[in-house]
């Protein structure tokens, strides 16, 4: 995948009309500094206490709103300016090696994404004839596209629950199910992997209509890509779950062969590439927000908020009463 890089003014609002007590939201925000992403500003304007907040243990960058009892209508709203770009597997022959303890980070277990039991055991048997950190990852990445499989029914993107995946033998799921499963794969037999969640902020240029976004509503836009690193290459773009999308909703037939003729460039091109027309916000596992009701989150890419009756459910923008867009940009 070639192209120029893309600038976008990406903003989140959050309208909370009815509401219980004192309210607080939590928001991405792009965390990913790369050779395919930077982000110029992060600007942000609120009724109530606000500021950006970083997850010591990740880095990861959220916007962090407290609303007491009496603001009436809570309201936050978030531009961010970003740069993407398409990535292919040429343009990664020169890279700066990554930090041995970041390697590290990238190989542990988590309790979604665990290294041992069935996922060490089935990693095994998928990469027995595969000597090389290359071939394994060739190897699972198949696998994941020929044996897992997008479910439309799932809410969100999934959770990632890689462990109930193989026991139960339901491997479909969505971007962060299907996604995970890989990176789960891969660093179970000490290949450093990570998801990397995002939205999705324009069409496709290449035509495929389950791989685009209307930048006008990208409420449902989000999703998740994957990476590996290999020592001669570094980071390299991967992202199964999007050939398994295009598989099963790309026409009305489900495509079951990634050989198929719509569905080869995806799954071909997919392999250490991606089309820039996504931003990536985090590569952040089980996450911890300030002041939230809970531990942990699994991820932190939707818009969060709870206030005195609990959480609000962020798969319904609706109900939430949050919008997203996204504004193409000459600078």
């Amino acid at each position: 995948m070639s192209g120029q890089p893309s600038t976008f003014d990406v903003t989140t609002s959050v309208n909370i009309l009815k509401k219980t007590g004192a309210t607080k939201v939590w928001l991405p925000v792009p965390s990913l500094n790369t050779s395919w992403q930077k982000t110029l500003a992060n600007s942000y304007s609120s009724n109530g206490i606000t500021r950006i907040h970083r997850d010591v243990f990740e880095g990861t960058l959220m916007l962090f709103s407290e609303f007491d009892a009496t603001v009436d209508k809570p309201f936050v709203e978030i531009t961010s300016r970003v740069v993407t770009q398409n990535r292919s597997w040429e343009q990664s022959d020169t890279f700066k090696p990554e930090h041995p303890n970041a390697l590290k980070h990238y190989t542990r277990s988590t309790p979604l994404i665990p290294t041992d039991g069935i996922v060490k055991t089935t990693a095994a048997e998928i990469t027995q004839s595969a000597p090389t950190d290359l071939e394994k990852v060739r190897a699972i990445y198949d696998w994941v596209v020929l044996n897992a499989w997008r479910e439309p029914k799932v809410k969100g993107c999934g959770e990632g629950d890689v462990q109930t995946m193989l026991e139960t033998g339901n491997l479909g799921g969505k971007c962060a199910d299907i996604n995970a499963l890989f990176v789960g794969l891969c660093r179970s037999v000490g290949i450093p992997a990570r998801d990397v969640y995002g939205l999705r902020l324009a069409p496709s240029a290449f035509g495929y209509k389950e791989l685009s976004a209307k930048p006008d509503k990208l409420q449902s836009a989000q999703h998740c890509r994957a990476e590996v690193y290999l020592k001669d290459k570094g980071w390299l773009a991967m992202d199964p779950a999007d050939v398994a999308k295009v598989m099963r909703q790309e026409t009305a037939e489900w495509l079951r062969s990634p050989e198929h003729a719509v569905v080869n460039a995806v799954y071909k091109g997919l392999f250490g590439g991606w089309e820039g027309n996504w931003m990536g916000f985090n590569t952040a596992h089980d996450v911890l927000l300030p002041q939230f009701s809970r531990k942990r989150i699994s991820f932190l890419m939707y818009p969060i908020a709870e206030d005195d009756e609990g959480r609000l459910d962020s798969y319904a923008p609706d109900d939430f009463q949050y919008r997203i867009t996204a504004k193409e940009v000459v600078v």
